[in-house]
C-alpha cells in the first residue's frame, strides 16, 4: 500500500471510529437516562417531549436550572442541577483566556457527543452584545459549553449522569420543536437582596452595573409570569432589552 493510500484509509479508520463512539455515548446515554428523564417531567406534572425547554443559570449560586411547559403557557422546574466546576467570577467575558463564564442572553445552538468532556453543549457566545462591547484588536473567543466532567476554563460543567440527562432532553426538544433552546446566563439570583449585592460589588464600575441592571427585568419577568421573555440587544448601545412574553392567543382566533 502507498503512503498516500496508507493516509487515507487511517483517516477513514479515525472517522468511522470516531462515529461510531458518538453514536455509541448518545445511545447509551439514552439507554440508562432516558427513563430518568421521563420521570422528571412526569414529576413535574408536564408533558414529555416538550414545546418548550429554558435554561437558566446562576454563577454565585453555582446552579443551573430547568424549565419545560407548552410554547404559550407557564413553565415548571424539572430539575436544578449543581455545577461541579466553573471558573472566573462574577462578570461577563470580554476577552480569550479570561477564564470568565458569560453572563446574558443565549442558546445552545450546537451539540457535541464526542466531547473531551463527556457530552457537550455549546452556548451561543459571543452575542451582539457581547460583539458590541468588544475592544478593538481582542479577540472574544469563543467554545463556551456546558459539560460534564467537572473541569472548567471559562465553561459550565456539571457531574457526568447529570450532564447526559440535560444533553437528552435539549437534543431531543431541538428536534421536536425545530428551535434552539434558550440559556440564560446570570451572575447570580436577580431579586432585591442579589441586586443590593451586586450594587455593592460593582461599586464605581458603571458599565459592569449597567449590564447587571439589563439582565434583571429577564430573571423578575420570569420569576413573576413563569414564561420566557423575550430578548433582543439594542444595535446602538449593545444594551439588552427585555419585554414580556407575548399573551397566549385566544382559542378559534
Amino acid at each position: 500500500m502507498s503512503p498516500s493510500l496508507f493516509r487515507i484509509v487511517s483517516l477513514l479508520g479515525v472517522l468511522v471510529a470516531t462515529g461510531a463512539q458518538a453514536k455509541d455515548r448518545v445511545a447509551t446515554a439514552r439507554q440508562v437516562r432516558m427513563k430518568d428523564v421521563t420521570a422528571l417531567f412526569a414529576a413535574a406534572k408536564t408533558p414529555w417531549p416538550t414545546e418548550q425547554l429554558y435554561v437558566r443559570a446562576f454563577k454565585h449560586e453555582r446552579e443551573l436550572e430547568v424549565w419545560a411547559g407548552p410554547k404559550d403557557g407557564p413553565l415548571v422546574k424539572v430539575r436544578t442541577y449543581p455545577f461541579c466546576a466553573a471558573s472566573g467570577e462574577l462578570g461577563p467575558k470580554r476577552r480569550q483566556g479570561d477564564l470568565q463564564v458569560p453572563e446574558g442572553f443565549y442558546t445552545i445552538d450546537l451539540f457535541n457527543p464526542v466531547s473531551s468532556y463527556h457530552l457537550s453543549m455549546r452556548v451561543s457566545y459571543p452575542n451582539a452584545a457581547d460583539k458590541h462591547h468588544k475592544t478593538p484588536g481582542v479577540s472574544l473567543g469563543g467554545d463556551i459549553y456546558v459539560h460534564g466532567d467537572c473541569v472548567s476554563i471559562g465553561c459550565i460543567a456539571i457531574e457526568d449522569g447529570p450532564i447526559e440527562e440535560l444533553y437528552l432532553m435539549a437534543l431531543d426538544t431541538r428536534a421536536h420543536t425545530k428551535k434552539d433552546p434558550i440559556i440564560h446566563i446570570f451572575p447570580r439570583r436577580l431579586d432585591a437582596a442579589g441586586m443590593t449585592a451586586l450594587e455593592d460589588q460593582a461599586g464605581t464600575d458603571a458599565k459592569l452595573l449597567a449590564l447587571w441592571r439589563s439582565l434583571a427585568p429577564a430573571y423578575t419577568g420570569f420569576e413573576e409570569s413563569r414564561r420566557v421573555p423575550r430578548t433582543s440587544v439594542d444595535a446602538k448601545t449593545g444594551e439588552y432589552r427585555v419585554t414580556p412574553a407575548p399573551k397566549p392567543r385566544a382559542a378559534g382566533r
